[in-house]
């Protein structure tokens, strides 16, 4: 808030009446000396002073509102701190900007920062006078008065009268009290409102401090307001680096946003600069020859159109955004308008390396899924036959089914027909982005139903910091949020299942059968046994380290430990490792038939490598006021989850995944990510029908987790071979610690696990059995025996 000096204001106020007077007295003088003959002289002049105190009579009664005739005006207090809608920016842990958080795409610059170029331009183009009066230009009123008799009207707004518009918005957010319901005297009421406050901004503000406020509030077009957004909007650059006739461009938009826009009407444009350049050689600001060089110069625009939808880690984000959501609230702030700058935990060279495995990997699923599928669709349930009225079902709970049924609400056919006419609609393409085409709205559902989906998070396990997000493929035409929606783990919730068995004092080198399992259940109200069994549906009968049965993700055995230890105790293990879901109750739920979210499954696996303590994930460090004060610092929490000997001996079971024979993550193996002296584990992860796949990656310095299947449970392939998590997950895992390992700029994440900080009791180093053959594309998965699946799996929404 600006301080109000008293005596300074006084002092200008005193300034702006002497100012008026002179120049009443100096029209006065030209009156007398023009009329001294005229017999009309003495009536003119006392009309001329009645009209004058009558004016300023009125404009002090609309200023006081008098008896609520004229409606609310800006006091004093709002004229001295203007609210401004301010865009919040959103800053990687690098410093880079992610995005913004805006109604209007505006960020405020200083004096200093605005080129002399461009305010040359705007008072020579708006405002010729503005440096010789006090808001109200009497002289412009009158020319514009006899321009307006010889049937050429023109405007006679000054650029206070315009910040004072623009800024206060007295047309729209302020009423003109019950006067205004006359007509005519509306806009009588309003202009004289403007007239209000640019005599109060001129008696507040020094000149600069005007041009700069008008400068950061006006709307430039194409939701951008503010010079700084215009010119990076318009022409990637800044409005301290922008040149002549760019300049020239941004201010000749100002006299209408859409008419004389160059992104809409770039003839109208450049016409309408070659005004504003001419104006320049009429101030001799340039010269003729600069002139004659200047107007020939093309347009060119920058694509650099801001959106709240627009800019790196889209999914990202709109997580801020919720996890900011309460504390808004709580502190009555405005994220879309406060101008708050807000710096996240996420690398922006990590997010872009992320964002690139991510397309790359699910490039070559979707050619993957569309030659397995062909020409069927793949909405299919267990028996492999399509599910009726499935697009149908999905198309009624669209915005535009619902309009037809408010349209035709008996009328059913005439719904169909709307919802299966073509029309011209955007779907989405890898190459393009989205791409314009003529479809039915049913087609279009079809169409966006055949695509697989993932998400995909990295995050630092002794911070908890997010480095890497990514929600989907593409948020401008799925907005659902894959790191943070629900689906079953499947075999990567056995780290729960083992970690709960090592609280209980077992260790790597303990050995069990995979053998026939079965435990007694109730389903449909009915006793009966529940059988789990590998994908492959066979048991091997050897005996095995629980080392190597992790690694090669064995659901017989982990279905022993959990029986062993009991539900309750891998439950509460999972929750209190970073588990946030409710878990079911049931057997099943130690082979992952219970839904958990990516976000919280990764962050559970960072508890295992940060010596058992555990966290929140933390999305946010600071945020600063738009004015820099810090009004949000991000306060470490972390409580010991598991005994550092679990931590460390789950390390080494993760490990197995990769050196184990037959461990399901050896396919780490085939990328270039062992020459960087960093050692790595992981676990796989495949549901029923391999409808949904994991995997998650573990280094000593960061932990990684993918998640990849089809928008609905029923979209997936048909064959392990094809959707288990280590031919699906675990290549975008892969590709972004290709990157990562390479890029020096990341070396800090490079590094192996350490030697244990404490003795451990229990035996981790066994000896490795005779290589056991398993089908290593298979034993991700879940095969129950003689139980309704359905009743033991979370229902899946279809």
């Amino acid at each position: 808030m600006k301080k109000i000096d008293f005596q300074e204001l006084t002092s200008k106020t005193k300034d702006i009446l002497s100012s008026t007077k002179d120049k009443l007295k100096k029209w006065a003088t030209n009156y007398k000396a023009y009329y001294k003959k005229s017999r009309w002289y003495k009536r003119i002049a006392i009309l001329l002073a009645t009209f004058i105190a009558a004016l300023f009579g009125f404009l002090f009664l609309v200023d006081i509102n008098f008896l609520w005739l004229f409606g609310k005006s800006p006091g004093l207090s709002e004229v001295n701190a203007p609210i401004q809608n301010v865009a919040s920016e959103l800053y990687s842990s690098d410093g880079k900007i992610l995005g913004k958080y805006f109604r209007e795409n505006r960020t405020p610059v200083k004096f200093e920062e605005i080129s002399p170029i461009l305010r040359e331009s705007l008072i020579s183009t708006e405002d010729e006078r503005f440096y010789r009066h006090f808001g109200i230009d009497v002289q412009g009123l009158f020319a514009a008065v006899k321009d307006m008799f010889k049937g050429n009207a023109r405007g006679a707004s000054t650029i206070t009268q315009q910040l004072a518009k623009n800024m206060f918005k007295v047309r729209s957010q302020y009423s003109t009290g019950l006067l205004g319901y006359i007509p005519g005297v509306k806009m009588i009421i309003m202009k004289s409102k403007e007239w209000i406050l640019a005599v109060k901004l001129e008696a507040f503000y020094s000149k600069d401090e005007i041009l700069t406020m008008y400068f950061n509030t006006v709307d430039f077009g194409s939701n951008t307001y503010g010079i700084k957004t215009a010119s990076k909007s318009y022409f990637n650059t800044t409005p301290q680096d922008i040149t002549i006739e760019q300049a020239a461009t941004l201010v000749g938009l100002l006299k209408a946003t859409t008419t004389y826009n160059p992104r809409i009407n770039p003839e109208n444009s450049m016409e309408r600069r070659n005004v504003v350049l001419s104006n320049l050689l009429k101030k001799d600001y340039i010269t003729k020859a600069e002139f004659d060089s200047l107007k020939q110069i093309p347009i060119i625009l920058a694509n650099n159109t801001e959106a709240n939808a627009n800019g790196m880690a889209l999914y990202f984000k709109d997580a801020v955004a919720s996890f900011l959501s309460d504390w808004c609230k709580e502190n009555d702030i405005d994220l879309y308008g406060d101008g708050l700058k807000i710096y996240t935990t996420v690398d922006y060279q990590m997010q872009q390396y992320a964002e690139e495995a991510v397309d790359k990997q699910m490039r070559i699923i979707q050619r993957n899924f569309n030659s397995h599928w062909g020409n069927e669709n793949p909405w299919q349930d267990e028996n492999h036959k399509e599910i009726p009225n499935f697009i149908e079902n999905i198309a009624k709970k669209t915005p535009a089914y619902k309009d037809l049924k408010r349209k035709f609400p008996d009328q059913p056919d005439s719904i169909d027909y709307y919802l299966n006419k073509p029309h011209r609609l955007k779907v989405f393409d890898y190459d393009t982005g989205t791409r314009d085409t003529t479809i039915s709205i049913m087609d279009s559902i079809r169409y966006m139903e055949h695509f697989m989906h993932t998400g995909f998070v990295a995050m630092e396990p002794q911070t908890g910091f997010v480095k890497a997000w990514v929600g989907d493929i593409n948020f401008g035409s799925w907005k659902y949020d894959k790191v943070t929606s629900e689906r079953q783990p499947g075999s990567t919730f056995k780290l729960f299942v083992y970690a709960a068995a090592f609280n209980n004092g077992l260790s790597p080198c303990d050995t069990r059968i995979d053998q026939y399992t079965d435990w007694d259940v109730i389903d449909k109200g009915k006793p009966t046994k529940w059988v789990p069994r590998n994908a492959d549906a066979t048991y091997t009968g050897d005996t095995m380290y629980l080392k190597a049965a992790f690694a090669r993700s064995i659901n017989t055995i982990a279905v022993q430990l959990a029986k062993e230890v009991g539900i309750d105790a891998v439950i509460k293990t999972a929750h209190t490792m970073g588990i946030k879901t409710p878990l079911n109750e049931t057997p099943s739920v130690s082979l992952g038939a219970s839904d958990v979210s990516l976000l919280e499954l990764v962050n559970s696996y960072c508890t295992v490598i940060n010596d058992g303590m555990t966290h929140d994930p933390v999305l946010i460090t600071r945020i600063e006021d738009r004015n820099g004060k810090v009004i949000y610092n991000y306060n470490p929490k972390q409580t010991q989850a598991i005994p550092y000997e679990t931590a460390f001996l789950m390390t080494e079971m993760l490990r197995s995944g990769l050196s184990e024979p037959g461990g399901t993550s050896q396919a780490l193996w085939g990328y270039n990510l062992f020459n960087f002296d960093t050692d790595f584990g992981g676990k796989t992860g495949t549901s029923s029908n391999h409808s949904d796949a994991w995997f998650v990656g573990v280094t000593p310095k960061l932990v990684g987790g993918a998640w990849v299947g089809g928008e609905h449970r029923s979209i997936h392939f048909r064959t392990g071979a094809l959707g288990q998590g280590s031919r699906t997950a675990l290549p975008i895992f892969g590709y972004f610690m290709e990157k990562v390992l390479a890029d020096k700029s990341l070396a800090t994440y490079r590094g192996q696990f350490p030697k244990p900080k404490q003795p451990i009791s229990r035996n981790y180093q066994c000896q490795t059995p005779k290589r056991i053959e398993v089908d290593s594309t298979a034993v991700d998965s879940l095969a129950i025996e003689g139980v309704d699946i359905d009743n033991l799996i979370l229902p899946v929404e279809e």
